[in-house]
């Protein structure tokens, strides 16, 4: 089956089409390699697996994985093209209970989906509830100090809110532990793609990400441009790069930061 390229969803398939989507890629590949070392060798929970690649990915070195994503699409998809002995997939609701006993994984990740939970706390807490004692949740979110003005609302349609420093660990410290952010960062080059595609779309929707328009007004409007966007769009044409993975840092106080990543212990 094909799976809809939402921009939410990594699919290998879409991502050397143009500079912007490969350095996309980039961070994501990246964010799972910095992953690693928390899974070897454990039981992982991938909190939103989109197209299942990451999974796969945590998988070649992880005991077993549970892949859970709220989309009955991206499960098939991930079904097909990443069945593994070590890995299950899961369709489950964000704001329903996992269906998995407490105490079950040494590792939870939660790579870009933080910020399109609505009940964060319930989120959370389930993430609490299904690791054991001393273990960790890794939690990947964009960085809004450099991809919103101070009061703006998200100009991705699909986001509910989007976090800085100080907020994210607001929301993870009454329920952890420990909590550590670091930040994601890299070659300046590669870095300036990515800030340079979100200052321009920052400032083109800057009439209807003002804080006091309604959230479905907000959307409405996002679509509208997301579909001209994509009428607008050439077939794509997978093309060379000459920068990858390892030009994706992330470490204590990274500027300029595209997203902050959590270390959590419980």
């Amino acid at each position: 089956m094909n799976l809809e390229p939402t921009g939410e969803r990594m699919i290998l398939e879409h991502y050397d089409s143009s500079i912007e989507d490969y350095v996309i890629y980039a961070m994501h590949i990246a964010t799972y390699n910095f992953a690693e070392k928390f899974t070897k060798d454990k039981r992982v929970l991938d909190y939103g697996c989109g197209s299942g690649y990451g999974s796969a990915r945590i998988s070649r070195n992880a005991i077993h994985v549970d892949a859970v994503d709220v989309a009955e699409d991206a499960i098939a998809y991930a079904q097909e093209h990443y069945a593994a002995y070590n890995i299950a997939f899961h369709c489950c609701a964000p704001d329903s209970r996992l269906p998995f006993p407490d105490q079950s994984f040494d590792t939870v990740l939660s790579f870009q989906v933080f910020e399109h939970i609505q009940k964060t706390a319930h989120y959370l807490l389930e993430i609490r509830r299904v690791l054991k004692p001393g273990g960790q949740l890794i939690l990947v979110t964009p960085d809004r100090s450099t991809r919103l003005l101070p009061w703006q609302a998200p100009w991705n349609r699909w986001h509910i809110r989007e976090y800085s420093t100080s907020s994210l660990k607001k929301s993870l410290e009454p329920i952890f532990q420990e909590v550590d952010i670091l930040h994601m960062s890299g070659r300046k080059d590669v870095i300036e793609i990515e800030l340079s595609r979100c200052a321009k779309i920052k400032w083109i929707t800057l009439p209807f990400t003002l804080p006091f328009v309604p959230r479905f007004l907000r959307m409405k409007l996002l679509n509208v441009i997301h579909a001209l966007k994509k009428k607008r769009q050439p077939a794509g044409v997978k093309k060379q790069f000459n920068f990858d993975d390892t030009d994706i840092t992330i470490t204590q106080n990274a500027q300029p930061s595209l997203n902050l990543v959590a270390v959590v212990r419980k």
